[in-house]
């Protein structure tokens, strides 16, 4: 894919991500499917580190989601062990699919010392094509591993992406400083329920596998889940919360412990930047745009009826063409299937309204919304009158880019 043309919104270069004390990684050209770079990335983890985990709601996930939901639940006294390829999702791939899967775990257990059952195990890329898990298991004897190198992680994992994703933050635990790293791919297949990416935050705190499960439940909805670029959601989609516990502060057990108000405040923030990365790298896109929806029956109703919005083709392609078509705004809204009034209902680009009462804006003018239009980055918010819930969302818009990229993904 080094051929794309990268986002507009790619930061002008990866951020410094630090070791972090516990953790190991290294990666490999594997030749899964790209020749002349890197796809493959291992992560070890010292004895005692705990993961959290979640997963893709879709029906048809792959051979690596089965075994991973399962991995989490193993208890082990061995290094806890990450494995991520790029170029085969091993979706659908039936019988052969599921022995890849089976492959790669007991042939990087017996290289790296681990328990395979254990194992955390991620592929991403095209459905329907088998992994050959020898292609992996060779790399596990070859590779070496260091405290470093969160960018190569970053570059390895990547499909369509046309930039690697990382971000990193520190906290207070008591008086101890810790540190939070995390990476991410995603560009396209991007809907809720996660986002269709790959996600791997990382931690030196200490803190149980519960505490670390609760944070994650808790903090994904309003981050990876509030992110869409085509409504796709993917059949591969994983986010993991690894914590060693090489931090040198008491144990923490509790997801409400009054020391984890700092940590839980990074931690949003390393999601959210990592999940808003996913969505300005959407394929094909061109315009950043964030959908606020005030006024709902609650929040949840307005979650849906932003996302209606946000997934809207016809929403999407008017931005693309910078046309402020709040008709478009208006069937998405209606289309939600949530309580909407019509002669209640606002509408904005940016801070000019286009419609209230059920009506065009008496102030609004053609020119403004043209001129507003034109930004790289826009908001639209709506107000349903009806009561006190809110959400935002966030998605992109669809550009020609976005077909052809999918139209030629398996060429």
């Amino acid at each position: 894919m080094s051929d794309m043309k990268i986002s507009p919104f790619a930061p002008a270069q990866f951020p410094k991500l630090p070791p972090l004390a516990g953790f190991e990684m290294a990666t490999a050209e594997a030749g899964v499917k790209y020749k002349g770079r890197t796809d493959l990335w291992v992560l070890l983890g010292q004895p005692g580190t705990e993961i959290a985990g979640v997963f893709t709601k879709n029906k048809c996930p792959g051979a690596p989601v089965d075994w991973s939901r399962k991995a989490l639940n193993i208890k082990t006294n061995d290094a806890r062990c990450v494995i991520v390829n790029s170029g085969t999702a091993n979706v659908f791939a039936g019988q052969k699919g599921k022995d890849a899967v089976v492959e790669t775990a007991h042939g990087a257990g017996y290289a790296l010392a681990v328990e395979p059952n254990a194992i955390q195990i991620a592929s991403t890329g095209v459905i329907g094509v088998p992994l050959d898990a020898n292609k992996l298991v060779v790399q596990f004897y070859k590779m070496k591993f260091h405290p470093d190198g969160w960018e190569d992680a970053a570059r390895a994992i990547m499909t369509t992406d046309t930039h690697p994703k990382g971000a990193t933050a520190t906290a207070k635990i008591g008086d101890t400083t810790v540190t939070i790293n995390g990476i991410a791919k995603g560009s396209g297949m991007i809907a809720p329920d996660m986002a269709t990416m790959l996600a791997y935050v990382a931690t030196d705190a200490k803190l149980s596998q519960e505490v670390l499960q609760e944070l994650l439940n808790e903090q994904v909805g309003p981050t990876f889940n509030s992110i869409t670029v085509d409504s796709d959601t993917s059949t591969s989609d994983t986010l993991l919360l690894m914590a060693s516990g090489a931090a040198d502060h008491a144990d923490i057990t509790r997801a409400d412990d009054p020391a984890l108000a700092d940590f839980r405040e990074a931690l949003n923030g390393v999601l959210f930047d990592l999940s808003q990365q996913v969505v300005k790298d959407g394929e094909g896109i061109s315009k950043f745009v964030t959908v606020k929806v005030t006024g709902a029956v609650s929040d949840a109703s307005a979650h849906r009826v932003g996302m209606s919005i946000a997934n809207s083709p016809l929403v999407k392609t008017a931005i693309a063409g910078e046309d402020a078509n709040w008709g478009r705004i208006v069937m998405a809204v209606g289309k939600a299937g949530e309580p909407a009034d019509r002669d209640t209902l606002s509408i904005w680009v940016g801070p000019h309204v286009l419609a209230e009462g059920g009506q065009p804006a008496e102030s609004y003018t053609e020119a403004d919304g043209a001129a507003y239009m034109k930004q790289d980055e826009i908001t639209i918010r709506v107000d349903l009158g009806l009561g006190d819930g809110e959400a935002t969302v966030y998605t992109c818009d669809l550009t020609h880019s976005y077909i052809d990229i999918n139209a030629d993904y398996r060429s």
